[in-house]
């Protein structure tokens, strides 16, 4: 018996996305925003089709990200900024309920919400992921949405 595959497709035409940015550490955030538009619209966006809000830091970014998805007029959302490990537990805090508090958005909504946050030891390390030799984690968490908004439609129109 012959399996179905449905493949993740990267054609971002028609779609709307939101990238939802966390300014502190800025420096970083800011080159994540800019691969992830890129990244958008490379993938078909119009620019009109992005429209990037920036909060105060990472902690705020899966609220903003809830309320952005819950207007139905995104089909993906895209999280970035950085969280750079200090010498308190204040890092483990922010990292976990970031990263639950989004995927608790994407389960709640029904609309992805992609992972660009960058979680680091140093800044060196942050910066090599904001478009240095480790690539731009912005640029991949919005390849990643708009894989995620074609997977859905797939699903949505009973392609299975």
């Amino acid at each position: 018996m012959a399996h179905r595959t449905i493949q993740a497709e990267t054609d971002a035409s028609g779609a709307k996305f939101a990238v939802v940015a966390g300014r502190f550490n800025s420096f970083i955030s800011e080159k994540l925003v800019d691969g992830a538009i890129k990244a958008l619209v490379e993938c078909g966006a119009s620019d009109d089709a992005v429209t990037v809000v920036w909060v105060p830091g990472s902690y705020e970014i899966p609220l903003i990200s809830k309320k952005l998805a819950e207007t139905g007029k995104f089909d993906g959302v895209v999280a970035v900024g950085a969280v750079i490990r200090g010498e308190t537990l204040h890092f483990e805090l922010i990292a976990n309920e970031l990263s639950r508090g989004l995927m608790q958005v994407s389960m709640e909504t029904s609309v992805p919400v992609t992972f660009g946050v960058i979680t680091a030891d140093t800044v060196e390390q942050a910066t090599a992921r904001a478009g240095g030799e480790a690539g731009n984690k912005g640029a991949e968490a919005a390849v990643a949405a708009v894989e995620m908004v074609n997977v859905l439609r797939t699903i949505k129109r009973g392609e299975l």
